[in-house]
């Protein structure tokens, strides 16, 4: 079996292509002896590039996505003599200036909205709230363009103001950790688990592209789930599987994770 076999057989087969894109970053980063700084990637995303950089020595990684606990992060991959610096990761806040006495905006909104503008989920950060406050990590390229494309969000008309990255607050959200023992790591056992569901009931929420995994629509209940994954289940919550903690004596699958309700 060749390295890169070997490598393979770790993850999922729909993300060799981002192995392969982690590689080439890695060998621009060696060969070029420079930095190269990624788009926003998720957590599992960040695992595998940590994973795959844990194997050399002659290139490092670093991850930042505006503040301690930030599900989407850039990646800074730089030759090992390099000492990166915060600016290197290109990091904009940008908080949302609304008439908030008389409405109120809701995550999916601004998701969508952003989405809607012609980003891809890997253009920018986490979208965060505290109170009535929204704000936005992006990188620093895209602030004159969602100036230009977003004046509203759904029917309230919005500013987009660039602030400090200082003042980025700090959501507090009560993830309840949790030990499943599950039969196996099939999307729909994990949703079931998660919130207590029937099987037949989150096949069903699978199937109606209620779910998504890692910011993208998954509707095969089958799909296999790995640690590091980020479910959101519409109109439930979320599922983050933190550790595949084995097996127990009757072959059941033992998973630790956390679980955030609507």
């Amino acid at each position: 079996m060749t390295d890169e076999e070997n490598i393979k057989q770790h993850f999922r087969p729909d993300e060799a292509p981002l192995i392969a894109q982690v590689e080439d970053w890695l060998n621009t980063a060696a060969d070029q002896y420079r930095p190269v700084l990624t788009d926003f990637l998720n957590p599992r995303q960040v695992y595998i590039a940590q994973t795959l950089t844990n194997r050399r020595d002659d290139v490092k990684m670093r991850a930042n996505g505006g503040w301690e606990k930030a599900e989407m992060q850039r990646i800074l991959f730089y030759p090992s003599y390099y000492e990166p610096q915060t600016a290197d990761f290109e990091l904009q806040l940008i908080e949302i200036d609304y008439p908030t006495k008389f409405t109120e905006l809701h995550h999916r909104q601004i998701l969508g909205t952003l989405i809607g503008s012609g980003l891809e989920r890997s253009a920018f950060g986490d979208v965060l709230n505290e109170g009535m406050r929204w704000q936005v990590v992006v990188s620093q390229s895209l602030v004159d363009y969602l100036r230009q494309q977003v004046s509203q969000i759904g029917k309230i008309h919005v500013k987009l103001k660039q602030v400090d990255l200082e003042t980025i607050v700090t959501p507090q959200e009560d993830w309840e950790k949790m030990v499943a023992t599950v039969s196996s790591m099939r999307l729909d056992v994990l949703v079931a688990a998660g919130f207590n569901y029937s099987r037949n009931r989150a096949k069903q929420l699978v199937e109606h592209g209620d779910v998504r995994v890692n910011w993208e629509t998954e509707m095969r209940p089958d799909y296999p789930l790995v640690a590091h994954d980020l479910l959101s289940i519409r109109h439930a919550g979320r599922i983050r599987i933190d550790e595949i903690q084995g097996n127990t004596r009757k072959n059941k699958i033992r998973v630790a994770m956390s679980v955030v309700h609507a």
